[in-house]
């Protein structure tokens, strides 16, 4: 048995959260544990832990108001839509309840799969007779479209039979499974119904037959491999582990030696363990390295630790957007080169927000460092919000940082990846405001919210949090009642707050403040943050904004729209004026009531002459005048709700005269 192999075993002692009653493939008993999507074993290489999130409520605020349009609105109308494309009806024909032929993308089932993840999470915390009775009824469909021998893909069963495993680059069929787990196992915690994990314990035990020791080949979309690490912590079961490691070890051979684009595409061009940076599809990259970190928590294999410390640092220095987003190439979705960032081809799938706030969530759960938090949060209220429309019925796939002729959502998609991953992200939102160690409680995320947590060799505790984060940088955490031994309240402190203070005490930002006590019930501790609007400059690498200035606001990224602007003036013409502070400017109140922006500066004319497209640098441009005004900023994730129109993150500033 090689050092991997030894790795492996040893994460075997930790108990399941649920066993199995007999043998792999059978029917799932549920004695399930904590409530929470990622639920590292008790011998997991972590320093904090998620909370069972039954015991988090978040009352109020901008996650409460878009959570609450996700269960009134979105959830509903997103089995709407996939009834409408065909999505549920390719099921329903894989089944054999229907004829006709599958409609839709290769990947399609896997929406499916997400929508149902997403109402189990709803449902634990808010419940629905109507939700509960779709996804039952789903999760029916499911199970009886799925083969004797455990394999179930509607573009394979609904009329190409001999597709099976053939088009593993880009076929989707391991993608899909993950997400299968996925709601599985989401099913089973939240409410201990076991339907769907029996159909995703016979598919992944048909994969494990497939793959583990037949041909060294892996997965062109990797997701399976994460879905699997959470398979064996429900059940117990490390086959399942083991199959996540062999699909990830076996990148970086290059397996697909006849890909439709490069190897860097399906990170198989370096093995995992020796990649150097972050590279390929953004949402495939960033879903290998959250399945990569989470068999590293369950093995401690050192070599997998450092390569997702490399891979971070190199996409956070210098491929991350301001919001958050990844992935600036349109071609291949992809990840570009080093300060390749341009604003106007920006493409951050909304996707791949997401999959960074996964990967995110895993990096802080190892390390217990703010700064893989704060990250979560950049990407949470910028690149994933812009995804989402205000009355919760349309959808960004990408997010640029500038558009010049409006950029509108759409209602559906016909690459609908993105839609029921908001919705599943939303209706887990509870599970990542706060961690436990053996320290005590550490809030992370900050929302107006109530807390009940066993913090370990303490006992419970229960906090209330009242603070109207991220408009406001109040966060004031009250006790409701403690156990008699001390424990340490950690409170984030993010890397952007200029200032803050605990109590009225200086506190350092891009750490936690840490306050020990033997709690009281009724003690309470402030958190005060500087949320002031702050000009935030360009790094000089990035080209395409070099010289300009972006606003941002507590942790919120501001933006111009030309619905702000003056009539006649346009949003390629505006610059700062040199010297200019943006301030607060009050709630707008047709974007919901969101915090405004303003700032000086200026608009340029040229009054009917027209300007050519290069021009001697040192002539007299004639015709052009500039005119003072007021610009006002607006939030970057409510763009393109009042219509389509031009939109600008970093502005240039006035040249000097």
């Amino acid at each position: 048995m090689n050092n991997q192999d030894e790795q492996l075993e040893s994460a075997a002692g930790a108990g399941p959260i649920v066993t199995p009653t007999s043998g792999a493939g059978t029917s799932v008993a549920s004695t399930f544990g904590a409530v929470t999507s990622v639920a590292p074993t008790t011998s997991a290489h972590v320093r904090l832990r998620p909370i069972d999130a039954r015991g988090v409520a978040i009352d109020g605020g901008l996650l409460a108001e878009r959570r609450r349009t996700n269960h009134e609105v979105t959830l509903l109308r997103g089995l709407e839509e996939m009834e409408r494309a065909g999505t549920v009806q390719n099921l329903r024909i894989a089944a054999g309840r229907a004829q006709g032929e599958r409609t839709g993308m290769v990947f399609s089932d896997s929406d499916v799969y997400k929508w149902l993840e997403a109402v189990a999470w709803e449902l634990e915390h808010q419940p629905s007779a109507q939700l509960q009775q779709l996804a039952g009824e789903l999760t029916e469909l499911v199970s009886a479209a799925q083969q004797e021998d455990g394999y179930l893909n509607s573009y394979c069963q609904a009329g190409k039979p001999e597709w099976r495993w053939s088009d593993l680059e880009m076929g989707h069929e391991l993608y899909c499974a993950g997400h299968l787990i996925q709601a599985a196992v989401a099913a089973a915690r939240a409410s201990g119904d076991t339907q769907l994990l029996d159909v995703a314990v016979r598919f992944a035990d048909l994969i494990d037959r497939e793959f583990q020791d037949g041909p060294r080949i892996t997965d062109g979309h990797p997701e399976v491999e994460l879905a699997l690490v959470e398979l064996a912590r429900q059940t117990g079961e490390q086959r399942y582990l083991r199959l996540a490691d062999t699909l990830v070890s076996r990148r970086g051979h290059a397996t697909f030696v006849n890909a439709t684009f490069d190897l860097d595409y399906y990170q198989d061009a370096v093995p995992v363990r020796e990649q150097p940076s972050l590279v390929g599809h953004a949402v495939r990259a960033l879903y290998l390295a959250a399945g990569v970190t989470d068999i590293y928590t369950e093995t401690g294999e050192s070599a997998l630790l450092e390569s997702m410390q490399r891979q971070w640092h190199d996409a956070t220095e210098t491929k991350t957007y301001l919001t958050g987003g990844i992935g600036s190439r349109h071609y291949g979705e992809a990840i570009g080169d080093p300060y390749e960032l341009p604003p106007d081809r920006a493409y951050c799938e909304t996707c791949a927000a997401i999959a960074s706030f996964m990967w995110n969530w895993r990096l802080l759960l190892v390390t217990g460092e703010t700064r893989f938090a704060d990250h979560m949060e950049r990407a949470l209220y910028n690149a994933f919000l812009a995804g989402y429309s205000l009355d919760g019925t349309s959808f960004f796939y990408s997010n640029p940082l500038q558009s010049r002729n409006g950029h509108t959502r759409h209602h559906w998609n016909p690459v609908a990846c993105c839609p029921p991953n908001i919705m599943r992200l939303l209706a887990s939102m509870h599970h990542y405001l706060c961690t436990v160690s053996d320290a005590g409680l550490q809030l992370q995320l900050y929302a107006a919210s109530t807390v009940t947590a066993e913090v370990p060799g303490a006992g419970p505790v229960e906090l209330a949090i009242e603070t109207d984060y991220p408009w406001a940088g109040t966060i004031a955490v009250t006790v409701r009642s403690s156990p008699e031994a001390p424990w340490t309240l950690s409170l984030r402190i993010p890397s952007w707050a200029r200032q803050a203070t605990v109590d009225g005490q200086p506190v350092a930002a891009g750490d936690y403040a840490r306050i020990t006590r033997q709690w009281q019930a009724g003690q309470r501790v402030l958190l005060e943050l500087d949320i002031s609007p702050r000009l935030t400059s360009a790094n000089p690498h990035v080209d395409a904004i070099r010289g300009c200035l972006a606003i941002e606001r507590g942790p919120i990224v501001y933006c111009f729209e030309a619905a702000d602007l003056p009539d006649g003036v346009e949003l390629a013409d505006i610059a700062l004026e040199p010297g200019a502070e943006p301030t607060d400017d009050g709630l707008i109140g047709d974007l919901g009531g969101v915090p405004g922006v303003e700032i000086g500066g200026i608009a340029t004319s040229f009054n009917g002459v027209a300007q050519t497209l290069y021009a001697d640098a040192h002539a007299q441009r004639p015709g052009r005048t500039s005119s003072p005004l007021q610009l006002r900023a607006i939030p970057y994730f409510t763009w393109a709700n009042r219509g389509a129109g031009a939109m600008r993150v970093w502005t240039p500033v006035r040249e000097p005269a």
